[in-house]
């Protein structure tokens, strides 16, 4: 599972990355792998706040709230992040660069959600039918002690 401070600890690489970058001059095009790790952060946290706003069904009694705040922060930082890359980026290389920039994020984020945020979901669903089945199981499990206990207390065992 994806946490908050591994997303957003790539996305501060990648972030320190394509500034360095810029204020040297390269090019937009030799930075894909900077742009694609920032891109790839930036929708690892944006999973993590879907997640957060409507959790599995097994996380619902954990402590969400705290994390749901941590999240938060951190898309705050990252929005500050954003909005700097791209007033760098424009001034540096005009707006087009910054346009370019928003497609590839735009693909690398279709990208994670077919390859990383399916199989996620495939799990939790696994196991939120399997802690499904496990209630309904106990539950049916009670009531049959209960039937039985009710049954020799009258004598009908």
């Amino acid at each position: 599972m994806i946490d908050p401070f591994t997303a957003m600890a790539a996305a501060t690489t990648a972030y320190n990355g394509i500034k360095k970058a810029v204020s040297v001059g390269r090019e937009i095009s030799a930075m894909t792998g900077a742009v694609s790790q920032w891109s790839k952060a930036v929708s690892d946290l944006d999973f993590l706040e879907d997640k957060a706003k409507n959790p599995p069904m097994y996380k619902m009694f954990s402590d969400n709230q705290s994390n749901a705040l941590e999240i938060w922060s951190q898309k705050q930082k990252l929005k500050e992040m954003r909005e700097e890359l791209r007033a760098h980026i424009s001034w540096t290389y005009g707006p087009s660069a910054w346009e370019e920039i928003v497609r590839i994020e735009a693909k690398q984020r279709k990208e994670q959600r077919e390859l990383v945020y399916k199989k996620q979901e495939f799990i939790d669903n696994c196991i939120n039918w399997a802690v499904g089945i496990a209630v309904a199981l106990a539950g049916v499990g009670v009531l049959v002690l209960f039937l039985f206990f009710l049954g020799v207390q009258q004598g009908k065992w």
